[in-house]
């Protein structure tokens, strides 16, 4: 099946991507990256609007009675300032799903009300430590320095218990193809969405519907933006694009997490939030447009917003298009160009897609 490729991602893209990827967006204070992306996908869009809690939403045909989402999360995963010891150590509670055996050496930027502060996680040093007990990192004993003498000088420094604290590592590409960084989960999905609603905008799609392109927050602590969103708009059908993990390397058992690899497609979501009709729907489109994917099974859940929007207000019909991610809730997360690229053309003609039913149908 040779594939037809007429989205590629541009240099102005790009740029986008790798603004919008060094910009902090933390669960609960995503606001500095969701400007970014507000920014950028304006111009595409009727109308922008912001809830309570930073959820961004653009719309396309605002008045129109049906409404479909396409949606992703903007927040990543981070560290709370938990306990500042008397010789001003500082230990840490997690914000999300951050992993405390990448911790150790890595450098951090606490968030204080007067700017950053840099620090880092410390670990004593190999000739310190006995073989015989030798201790794994675990969020009891992993903590983090910012080179200050006692407890008095880190206040005066402006940190405290309750500051946000993130990983500074930036954007690069790897090898022309893959996007290394800390937050592609899931700032990928924004890019993605952002993505169709300019390539709506270039080839001048009218839609029967309304077209919602949502940038939630806090999915990383519960899916909470999602639920807050879906209550809002009350959606009639949502397309959700999140990240799920190459079961290619080493140490993943392909026996308990699927067959996915980078470079070979979109993974197209089997779970009982998936509604079957509309997974069907995007499975059509692929193949005749000549996409690639692939396929994954999610069991009881998907652990992502497609669960919040499915349950939500009576029933939603609900999928999930997910882009293969090595390495996640660390600060080297990889993508393949080509997967990124082709979820958008695939979101992009499975819209279209339903607008021809719809159109059929009246």
């Amino acid at each position: 099946m040779k594939e037809k490729n007429f989205y590629s991602i541009s240099e102005v893209s790009m740029k986008f991507l790798e603004i919008y990827l060094n910009t902090f967006s933390p669960a609960g204070d995503e606001n500095k990256g969701q400007e970014v992306w507000k920014k950028y996908i304006s111009p595409y869009v009727e109308k922008i609007e912001t809830d309570l809690y930073g959820t961004v939403v653009g719309i396309i045909n605002p008045s129109s009675s049906y409404k479909l989402i396409i949606e992703a999360h903007a927040d990543e995963i981070s560290w709370y300032v938990n306990y500042i010891t008397e010789n001003g150590i500082i230990y840490v509670s997690r914000n999300g799903g951050s992993d405390h055996q990448i911790a150790p050496s890595k450098r951090v930027i606490i968030h204080t009300e007067n700017g950053y502060v840099d620090g880092v996680f410390g670990w004593p040093a190999i000739h310190t430590r006995k073989s015989s007990d030798e201790k794994k990192p675990n969020i009891d004993n992993i903590f983090v320095d910012i080179g200050a003498f006692d407890k008095r000088e880190v206040e005066k420094m402006g940190v405290h218990v309750g500051c946000l604290i993130t990983y500074p590592d930036k954007f690069f590409l790897m090898n022309k193809n893959y996007f290394v960084c800390r937050a592609l989960d899931n700032k990928i999905g924004g890019f993605i969405i952002a993505e169709v609603a300019k390539m709506i905008k270039k080839y001048r799609e009218n839609f029967e519907f309304g077209l919602y392109f949502v940038n939630s927050v806090q999915e990383e602590i519960g899916l909470k933006g999602a639920k807050m969103i879906s209550n809002a708009i009350k959606p009639n059908m949502v397309i959700v694009t999140d990240v799920t993990h190459d079961t290619s390397t080493p140490m993943v058992d392909k026996k308990v997490l699927g067959d996915i690899r980078c470079g070979k497609g979109p993974v197209i979501v089997y779970a009982p939030s998936i509604q079957k009709d509309l997974r069907e729907l995007i499975i059509h489109t692929a193949k005749s447009k000549k996409i690639y994917f692939q396929r994954l099974v999610s069991s009881r859940s998907t652990g992502t917003d497609a669960d919040a929007f499915a349950y939500s207000n009576k029933g939603v019909v609900s999928s999930l298009i997910s882009i293969p991610l090595r390495y996640m809730h660390t600060t080297v997360e990889m993508v393949h160009k080509k997967d990124v690229e082709k979820t958008v053309q695939l979101i992009f003609e499975t819209l279209k897609e339903i607008n021809s039913k719809r159109k059929n149908k009246n």
